[in-house]
């Protein structure tokens, strides 16, 4: 039997801040090489269904992370084109088969185990490597004003006390994303511009589908974290490159996979430069200098993806969730 879990199944036995948790650690062992993690092909799809280029990317992104009962199978599609029709950009589902049979377990809804993961990225980051702030809240600068601005923001605050964030898109988006984010209880407004975002912020959060830098510079704040989660390909960018030149360390989810994003791309970094950001949620971070800006730049990982849902399952067969099907 194969158990299937809808997306609003999987909504009802998500603990995001459980989850930051259960990321943390699935990082921490991704990094000491405790996982099997394939390389993930992207491929350009829907070529010839309206015209000669592609509709969208899609992604398949295996992982098993030693020890676990289950290895997964996710497969995504990123369509950029998906808010003008109404839906989301991204798309996704997850196959969980058992690891010592190969036989099928279930079958679930991946889109919102993919914003909640990533968002993920942003807590334990902040958790790990924010500055200390004297004693006062944290403020949050966001640009973008989609579903992942929404997410980490949601995230850090399961970590952080914030005090202010700060939404800014160059749409009316910003609007609609602060104002949801209010809602929920998180001290969120926006702002017209990405200086306006980003100018005395602890954390600034980049969660965009960018092909240029989002925020200048010199706006950037002595000390602060960054946080970059958009640019997943070569043409992709968020971050200029001064402000890696200006990082004292660089940290990266999947090294080899950031290094060949346009972010990196536009510096004179490569992988070698990068940390693996299990390393410091594993031992630990001491700045070198309360001056230089650190940096997390994330791909996403299938390692998350196994990790998030095989705890998801659990949580659905304890609470008899769920509809079983024979295939």
């Amino acid at each position: 039997m194969v158990l299937v879990l809808s997306a609003t199944e999987v909504e009802r036995n998500l603990d995001l801040a459980a989850l930051v948790d259960v990321v943390d650690d699935a990082l921490v062992k991704q990094a000491a090489g405790e996982v099997e993690r394939p390389p993930r092909p992207h491929f350009p799809v829907g070529a010839g269904l309206d015209g000669d280029d592609s509709a969208g990317t899609g992604i398949a992104m295996p992982a098993y992370v030693h020890g676990a009962d289950h290895y997964a199978t996710k497969l995504v599609g990123v369509h950029e084109g998906n808010p003008e029709r109404g839906l989301p950009t991204v798309n996704a589902q997850i196959a969980l088969t058992d690891a010592r049979t190969g036989l099928p377990k279930a079958f679930m809804a991946g889109t919102t185990i993919t914003n909640a993961r990533t968002g993920c990225i942003g807590a334990v980051s902040v958790r790990k490597l924010a500055p200390d702030p004297d004693g006062e809240d944290l403020t949050l600068g966001v640009l973008g004003a989609g579903t992942q601005a929404r997410w980490q923001t949601r995230a850090i605050a399961t970590v952080a006390a914030l005090s202010d964030v700060r939404i800014h898109s160059p749409s009316d988006s910003r609007t609609a994303c602060a104002a949801d984010l209010s809602a929920e209880g998180i001290p969120a407004r926006a702002v017209d511009t990405p200086r306006a975002a980003v100018e005395g912020a602890d954390v600034v959060v980049t969660a965009t589908t960018a092909t240029e830098p989002v925020f200048p510079s010199d706006a950037l704040e002595a000390g602060s974290l960054v946080v970059a989660v958009g640019a997943f390909t070569a043409e992709m960018q968020e971050i200029d490159p001064r402000v890696l030149e200006r990082a004292e360390r660089t940290f990266a989810d999947v090294p080899a996979e950031v290094a060949e994003t346009g972010d990196l791309l536009a510096s004179d970094l490569d992988a070698d430069d990068l940390v693996e950001l299990g390393v410091p949620l594993a031992d630990g971070y001491v700045r070198e200098s309360p001056d230089r800006v650190v940096v997390v730049v994330s791909v996403g990982s299938a390692t998350l993806d196994a990790a998030a849902g095989e705890t998801v399952y659990r949580e659905a067969v304890a609470a008899g969730d769920g509809t079983d099907i024979s295939l």
